[in-house]
């Protein structure tokens, strides 16, 4: 028995750390902007875009 058994190896489909990092920070910092662009405001700010509505038949 020359390998050593490795009850966890990494998951080679999992995200990178750093990647996702970076992807949270970036989200962060929109929110902060975005909050800060719009205050003072009566409405909380949204982090997403609102959709398009369909137009009534």
């Amino acid at each position: 028995m020359t390998e050593k058994f490795d009850p966890s190896p990494a998951d080679k489909h999992a995200e990178d750390p750093k990647r996702s990092v970076q992807r949270d920070k970036r989200k962060d910092d929109a929110l902060e902007k975005g909050l800060k662009d719009s205050f003072p405001a009566s409405d909380p700010m949204s982090s997403t875009q609102a959709s398009k509505a369909t137009p009534d038949a």
